[in-house]
């Protein structure tokens, strides 16, 4: 892609492509981000067990494609991190995107050209907030599957600095950089690890060998997008712009506040449909309730493709 950070040159995103073995008659691609702390294997997650979102939707003849952010994983890391704020990131994915979805409506990848592909916007965590954001600010996807986020933050994790920026969402983006420089001068610092952590995104109910399979998919934190997600009513707006079909997985034990209170972020869109998973954690696909939530979205998909 083309020079989105002044002095950085062309960067690049990367990104695993899942092809099902026979496409649907109605064929149709999700584009899958990761949250923070995590790589786009956290969509694919291997090992003994049924944890990869991945295998199930391409099983049920759907494409997914996974992307890593940049800064993340195997795409470009520029050398101010920094700069990576979630507008920068959000045009980056979107341009990555558009360029895989015309490569797969050309033929190159499906092997027959396609008059159409809709596409669904998949995000966990901070990744749902950016698909959020990115469909507000470009709406191309037919629908949205958010896990794991509520735009309500993370009060307890800001400095007093940052908590002045609470539902301010103008004053936070004119300071975002400024405040990600005084939490940390390294751009992509390492997740810190606490027994309050483990049992926030794993617990006692997690399977052993999905936890086992998360840690092939954990990454550096992207900083300043990671404050700017712990800010409470950082996307109020973006939220309420969106008006495609909004599917919402949350855990019991999540970190996204009261799971019923967060269809109401989502006032333009008619459709609004709410899963929360008994005793899951943060990480939702490590839980059993990965099944009837894999189960459910591939019915919700299935749903959106009949009205397009």
């Amino acid at each position: 892609m083309g020079e989105l950070l002044p002095g950085q040159g062309a960067l690049s995103i990367a990104a695993d492509i899942f092809m099902p073995q026979r496409l649907r008659a109605n064929p149709a691609v999700l584009f899958c981000l990761p949250g923070g702390g995590m790589n786009r294997a956290y969509f694919n997650l291997l090992g003994e067990g049924d944890f990869s979102f991945a295998a199930h939707l391409t099983e049920h003849g759907f494409i997914v494609v996974t992307l890593d952010h940049l800064g993340v994983g195997d795409s470009s890391a520029p050398a101010d991190g920094h700069a990576l704020t979630p507008d920068v990131l959000c045009e980056a994915n979107a341009i990555a995107m558009e360029a895989i979805r015309q490569e797969l409506l050309a033929g190159a990848l499906t092997g027959r050209a396609l008059t159409q592909l809709p596409s669904i916007g998949v995000g966990h965590s901070m990744g749902a907030m950016l698909t959020a954001l990115q469909q507000a600010a470009r709406p191309s996807h037919v629908a949205l599957a958010l896990f794991g986020f509520s735009n309500a933050g993370l009060v307890a994790a800001l400095s007093p600095e940052e908590q002045r920026y609470i539902n301010d969402p103008v004053g936070l983006r004119e300071n975002l950089v400024r405040l990600a420089r005084l939490r940390d001068p390294n751009p992509y610092p390492q997740v810190r690890r606490s027994a309050q952590g483990t049992e926030l995104f794993a617990g006692a109910t997690a399977d052993a060998r999905g936890v086992e399979a998360l840690k092939r998919a954990r990454s550096s934190l992207l900083l300043t997008a990671g404050v700017f997600s712990m800010v409470p009513g950082s996307c109020n707006a973006e939220c309420a712009r969106i008006t495609v079909p909004v599917f919402l997985g949350l855990g019991d034990r999540d970190m996204a506040g009261a799971p019923h209170l967060i269809p109401a972020n989502y006032p333009g869109s008619a459709d609004v449909t709410l899963q929360v998973l008994p005793s899951t954690g943060h990480a939702h696909f490590i839980f059993p309730g990965r099944r009837p939530l894999f189960e459910r979205v591939t019915g919700w998909c299935e749903a959106m493709l009949q009205e397009h």
